[in-house]
């Protein structure tokens, strides 16, 4: 079996080194990159299946890396940040950021957060899901990314696209705002649960209207369901 590869992008040469030791010794190919530029020049060669990706680095910082990576890929990216570094976590979900991570880290955690968000994208190499939802006039297909409303191809972000595939792929189940943060997103998030709310309210703009058969519905107290009518 290959190994997964991990582009780490870190100002800090002495941090990188020692993620680069944690990660070669948990058996995953290490990429390294000192700064934004060198991390955007990496990436499209490299391909790496995850990155890392510090936040306070020259030449770009991690917010712009992020941004350029996003828009031509939705390769899973964990942000690290530094103790007293004011991170803020709807930007970074908004971005597309999959996960973060406080340094100073400890070597266990960090492994343990880059698998669970391998295993949540489906990189974790034995995967082999259904990645398509199909229901009258929507398909949405997370191998190429796609939603299609009424057969047409509508653009739409990669996290509203994983909501409305997690939603889509349980039908009638109803599921709490922090159930979907964990599930999902996956942060380890402190009852911020607005940017749950932001998303569904976009993807209702994408569907208004476009079938009687299901809809995405508000339970109130509770939280959100794909509804399918019979």
């Amino acid at each position: 079996m290959t190994k997964r590869k991990i582009l780490v992008a870190d100002d800090d040469k002495n941090i990188a080194e020692l993620l680069r030791l944690y990660l070669e010794k948990e058996g995953y190919a290490v990429v390294m990159a000192f700064d934004g530029e060198e991390a955007i020049l990496k990436f499209g060669p490299e391909n790496p299946d995850l990155v890392l990706l510090d936040i306070m680095m020259p030449k770009l910082d991690g917010w712009q890396v992020l941004r350029e990576i996003r828009k031509k890929s939705n390769c899973p990216i964990i942000m690290l940040t530094a103790k007293g570094e004011t991170f803020d976590k709807v930007l970074g979900l908004e971005l597309g950021a999959d996960d973060y991570v406080v340094k100073p880290f400890d070597s266990k955690e960090i492994v343990a957060r880059i698998k669970a968000v391998l295993r949540r994208t489906g990189k974790a190499g034995d995967l082999v899901d259904s990645k398509e939802v199909s229901y009258d006039k929507l398909v949405v297909n997370m191998t190429k990314y796609e939603l299609k409303v009424d057969g047409k191809v509508v653009d739409t972000p990669p996290k509203e696209l994983e909501l409305l595939f997690h939603l889509a792929g349980n039908p009638n189940r109803v599921y709490t705002r922090d159930q979907l943060l964990d599930e999902v997103w996956g942060f380890e998030y402190y009852g911020d649960s607005r940017t749950v709310d932001v998303h569904i309210k976009r993807l209702r703009e994408k569907l208004e209207g476009v079938s009687d058969k299901w809809t995405l519905k508000t339970v109130w107290g509770v939280g959100y369901k794909f509804e399918v009518k019979e």
